[in-house]
């Protein structure tokens, strides 16, 4: 990629250059500008696309194909949207490899609208959740033996489209904390940027298995509403594990939970698909809420792990999703 590399470096202006060695130096610690660089010239011969190439050099050696790329929500040169097309941003921190679920789920057109569960008892310590559906509004409260904390879904009254709750095992911590843009970062300790700073939230006691956890967060996540869903890009150095009900696929007796690597990101919450999958009650889990998503910070849970459900990892995030417009 030498050639390449430094063909490409020539093309970029002073300025650009100076900024790509900030991005380069601080592993993108913190958000930056876009990096321009021209568009190939499509007569040409076969080259590497720009952002491509910057990618495989400075984060992920193995990439090929751009398709295997997508442009972070706060990048304003992607596709064109900088308002020029004769250039796009190569910002390799502008950009985050897509996590796919091991077995996709199946077409939205084959998904049933309402499935039907075994009669199976359920036991008392995995019922996390219980709701009801009132005037618009999705309410819900935990269960025993879960702490008698109600949580309630608003409508866009108050101009949020989420709000989340983060939990240290099966207490929560904090207060609610309402999203009104249209992204927010969550991590934990100052100064990896504005949005939910989890070290501001005060709790009693924290086990030794908590502090290790909370130790791995770093940068945490990045969580955006996106044009028919939400996107989940995790920032920190270490994977963190996602559920949702858009996630399963349909007949499913528990939720699927994708781990996403460090640098990925996935869409968590498909807003045309959760139409579909109203009114849900898994015989393991008890009730789900069909407009939620849950985030395990470096421990994961279900079948292929010790825990079983995500009340038994440290450190996890709920995000509580307003019905869309």
């Amino acid at each position: 990629l030498k050639l390449a590399a430094h063909a490409l470096f020539k093309k970029l202006k002073d300025e650009e250059l100076e900024l790509l060695v900030q991005v380069v130096e601080s592993r993108g610690a913190r958000e930056s500008g876009c990096v321009l660089a021209p568009r190939g010239d499509p007569r040409g011969v076969k080259q590497v696309p720009p952002q491509v190439l910057l990618c495989r050099l400075f984060r992920w050696p193995d990439l090929h194909q751009s398709h295997e790329l997508k442009h972070l929500c706060h990048c304003a040169g992607g596709q064109g949207s900088c308002g020029d097309l004769a250039v796009l941003c190569c910002n390799p921190h502008h950009f985050s490899r897509l996590a796919v679920p091991e077995t996709p789920p199946p077409p939205y057109l084959k998904a049933s609208c309402g499935p039907s569960w075994p009669d199976e008892p359920q036991h008392p310590s995995t019922q996390l959740l219980e709701f009801s559906y009132n005037g618009g509004d999705w309410c819900g409260k935990l269960c025993s033996p879960l702490p008698d904390t109600s949580l309630s879904w608003s409508t866009v009254k108050d101009g949020c489209w989420c709000k989340l709750a983060y939990w240290e095992y099966r207490t929560r911590v904090g207060r609610l904390y309402a999203v009104h843009e249209a992204s927010v970062n969550v991590f934990c300790e100052l100064p990896w940027g504005s949005g939910f700073c989890l070290a501001q939230l005060p709790a009693a006691y924290r086990s030794c298995a908590v502090r290790r956890a909370r130790g791995k967060i770093g940068r945490g996540l990045l969580l955006s509403r996106e044009p028919g869903g939400v996107w989940v890009y995790n920032r920190s150095e270490h994977p963190i594990f996602v559920s949702s009900p858009t996630l399963s696929p349909p007949g499913a007796c528990r939720l699927a939970v994708l781990k996403v690597l460090p640098g990925y990101s996935a869409k968590v919450f498909d807003y045309g698909w959760a139409g579909h999958r109203e009114g849900w009650q898994l015989p393991r889990e008890g009730p789900c809420d069909p407009h939620s998503i849950r985030i395990s910070f470096a421990k994961g849970w279900g079948p292929c792990y010790s825990r079983q459900f995500i009340t038994s990892c440290p450190c996890w995030l709920e995000v509580l999703l307003n019905q869309p417009y």
